[in-house]
C-alpha cells in the first residue's frame, strides 16, 4: 500500500473525527440552551406556588383583608348615623343628631339668604370627603328655641360640636377671608385648623371615591372566597 495514500487517508479521518466531536459538543449545547429555556418558567412557577405557600404572606394577606374589613364597617357604621352627607334636620331632631356623633358640624341658615346658600355648597361638597364628621343644617326660622340657647344672631352661623358640645363656631365669612367668592379648600383648611376635620392630600381627595369602592371590592372578594371555603 503506497504509504502517503495511507497517510492522507488517516489525516481523513482524524479531521472528520474532530469535525464529528466539534458537531457533537455543538447539538449539546444547542439541547442545553433549550433545556435551560424550557425550564426557566417552570422554576419561576415553581418559586411563585412556593411563595404563595409562604405562612408569613398568608397571614400578611389576611390582616390587610381584615383591616378593609374594618374600614368599610367603620365607614358603614358613620353612615347609619347620618355621616357622609349633608342634610337638614328639624329642631325636634337637632339635640339626637348633634349627641349620637362625635363630630358635627351644623349650618344654621335662612333659605332666603344669598351667603347661605354658598355656605350650603361648600358643606355639600365637603360632606361625602370627610365620612367620620357629620354635616348638618337647621332652618334658623324654624328652630328658635336653639338659636335662643345657642346666642345665634348672624346668618350663615356654622356650629362645631365635639361630642354634644358647642365648641366653636364660623360667623359670616369673617374666618373665610370676608368675601363670598372663598374656595371650598378655604372653608376645609379652616375646619382642619379648628380640628373638625382630618387633613387630606389632595391625591387622596382625587382618588377617595375610587379607592372607596376597591376597599368594598376586595372585600366582597373575601367573603365569597369565604364562603366557597366552607
Amino acid at each position: 500500500m503506497d504509504p502517503d495514500a495511507v497517510k492522507s487517508t488517516l489525516s481523513n479521518l482524524a479531521f472528520g473525527n474532530v469535525m464529528a466531536a466539534a458537531a457533537r459538543n455543538y447539538q449539546k449545547e444547542v439541547l442545553a440552551n433549550e433545556k435551560a429555556q424550557r425550564s426557566k418558567p417552570v422554576n419561576e412557577e415553581v418559586d411563585l406556588d412556593e411563595l404563595m405557600d409562604d405562612p408569613e404572606l398568608e397571614r400578611l394577606h389576611a390582616d390587610r383583608i381584615a383591616a378593609l374589613k374594618r374600614e368599610v364597617e367603620k365607614r358603614e357604621a358613620f353612615k347609619r348615623q347620618g355621616h357622609g352627607e349633608y342634610r337638614e334636620v328639624s329642631e325636634g331632631d337637632f339635640l339626637g343628631e348633634v349627641t349620637r356623633s362625635e363630630k358635627v358640624i351644623c349650618h344654621f341658615y335662612h333659605k332666603e339668604f344669598y351667603r347661605c346658600k354658598i355656605m350650603d355648597k361648600h358643606l355639600k361638597t365637603l360632606a361625602p370627603r370627610h365620612v367620620d364628621t357629620k354635616f348638618i343644617k337647621v332652618d334658623a326660622e324654624n328652630a328658635p328655641f336653639f338659636v335662643t340657647k345657642l346666642a345665634i344672631k348672624t346668618l350663615p352661623c356654622v356650629v362645631l360640636f365635639s361630642k354634644g358640645v358647642a365648641m366653636d363656631r364660623l360667623v359670616g365669612f369673617q374666618d373665610l377671608g370676608t368675601k363670598d367668592d372663598f374656595t371650598t379648600n378655604k372653608l376645609e383648611n379652616v375646619l382642619v385648623k379648628k380640628g373638625m376635620l382630618s387633613k387630606k392630600k389632595k391625591e387622596e381627595d382625587d382618588e377617595d371615591a375610587e379607592y372607596q369602592e376597591s376597599i368594598r371590592r376586595s372585600v366582597r372578594s373575601s367573603e365569597n372566597l369565604d364562603f366557597d371555603s366552607d
